[in-house]
């Protein structure tokens, strides 16, 4: 039952080995996304499951551990709850935030996913 929790219901995600050069290149793209979470949120979990399998360098942030990261989902992102995908914009302002695991779980397996 608890397996069930951790898989989101709506993508299927099969685990992702990429060459040297296509890595790299994912790696470029991901650069600029950060998943704000903590730990124990099994939604984030879910999120972090997912980047694992998909291969991604995604920067993660604990809202918990770090309160400055607590205060940009806050002020940016119009929200304090997790996990919140941050995708693009090198100031905060400029980036699109992303809630709900589900959906960040479809946009990555979308478009990091095999294809």
């Amino acid at each position: 039952m608890l397996e069930s929790w951790f898989n989101s219901p709506t993508v299927t995600i099969t685990e992702i080995k990429r060459d040297a050069a296509n890595q790299t290149a994912v790696d470029a793209e991901t650069a600029a996304f950060s998943l704000y979470h903590y730990d124990s949120c099994m939604f984030c979990a879910r999120v972090r499951k997912a980047i694992g399998a998909l291969s991604l360098n995604i920067e993660l942030r604990d809202i918990m551990t770090e309160r400055s990261h607590f205060r940009d989902l806050a002020n940016f992102g119009g929200r304090t709850t997790v996990p919140c995908l941050r995708i693009g914009g090198e100031e905060h302002a400029d980036a699109e935030w992303m809630f709900e695991s589900a959906d960040i779980i479809r946009f990555l397996a979308e478009k990091f996913g095999a294809s």
